[in-house]
């Protein structure tokens, strides 16, 4: 009789603990992506030959995870951070924080929307990455180039959105899907001192219904990321952009269009884009441009084609060749070929 009960309590607990598990999880996951080739962008000396990383996707790793609460009530967390792939070193540049991909904990209810709070995703980036077909390479999508990749190189071009593609102090709310449709509110708290007022803030909308899609954000800026601080005093920058995708199956295309100003400085930037991409055997050809203007009269453009080619679900392999030029520099054309794995 003593065994049966035991027994009996031991299955009781084995399915308990079974049931606990399938409440929980935790994920650990990530990109490595890494290419070879020659870089010159507009501006540049010379060209260099180099082994670099993040030529589709910036690499990064990290643990994300979820627990089910009940009544339709989830919690989750993300706790994640670039590296680059071709030497080790942590995050996409000198001075980043280690965990600047992701560190928030969240609370989500589907019929409710997401509450997040920590370090997240800034409002421009969804936007940027989902309407090109370069997605989020930081290399050679020529739209991100424009938006998020400032030059140091001296030609003084800056990139359209002026506080990085993530935001730390943020909250922010994200809506159930209405039909299609989901929005996104940015809050970014200035923690200054003597700068009560100063704050991030922006929006997002993402529509997305059979072939079409669509998008618009706007920020209003105030303080720079990864790490915070304030704008020259009195400053504060503004950024939007619209954009539109259309499946056809045989070719899917991109366009898009924005603003970026600042109150301080003289110029004004508009930058639109238009992309292609075209499934050709396992893997897509890809073409995009970006052109951005200021109202000095200086302009930039960019433009790359390339192939993504897939082995499998979670690997691919691709070659791009990209033309970047500048009014009063030298032009400069890069190209490479490299391997991304995601797990």
């Amino acid at each position: 009789m003593k065994k049966r009960s035991a027994a009996a309590l031991a299955a009781v607990m084995a399915l308990l603990a079974s049931g606990a598990q399938a409440q929980s999880s935790v994920q650990f996951m990530g990109t490595v992506d890494a290419f070879a080739g020659s870089l010159r962008f507009a501006g540049d000396p010379g060209h260099r030959s180099v082994v670099d990383s993040g030529g589709m996707t910036t690499s990064w790793y990290g643990f994300k995870g979820s627990e089910d609460l009940g009544g339709g009530l989830k919690a989750s967390f993300a706790l994640t951070s670039f590296f680059q792939a071709d030497t080790g070193v942590q995050g996409r540049f000198v001075n980043d924080p280690s965990n600047s991909r992701d560190a928030n904990v969240s609370l989500s209810k589907e019929s409710l929307g997401t509450v997040t709070l920590g370090r997240g995703l800034a409002p421009n980036f969804l936007p940027t990455i989902l309407f090109n077909p370069f997605g989020d390479s930081f290399v050679f999508s020529p739209l991100v180039l424009h938006n998020n990749v400032p030059l140091f190189n001296g030609t003084g071009w800056n990139s359209s959105t002026p506080s990085d593609t993530g935001w730390s102090n943020e909250v922010i709310y994200s809506s159930p899907s209405f039909g299609g449709l989901t929005t996104n509110i940015h809050y970014q708290f200035g923690e200054q001192a003597n700068n009560s007022g100063t704050r991030n803030l922006g929006v997002n909308v993402l529509y997305f219904h059979g072939p079409f899609a669509a998008t618009a954000f706007y920020e209003h800026d105030q303080l720079s990321n990864p790490v915070p601080a304030v704008f020259t005093a009195g400053d504060t920058k503004k950024d939007w952009m619209l954009g539109a995708s259309y499946d056809f199956q045989a070719v899917k295309l991109y366009t898009t269009f924005g603003h970026a100003t600042s109150e301080l400085a003289p110029d004004r930037d508009k930058t639109w884009s238009l992309g292609a991409s075209a499934p050709v055997g396992a893997g897509k050809v890809l073409a995009a441009i970006a052109h951005s203007e200021t109202n000095t009269g200086a302009t930039r453009r960019t433009g790359t084609v390339g192939y993504d080619y897939f082995l499998s679900k979670t690997t691919d392999v691709y070659a791009m060749v990209m033309h970047d030029s500048i009014t009063g520099f030298n032009s400069g054309t890069s190209l490479g070929a490299g391997i991304r794995k995601n797990f």
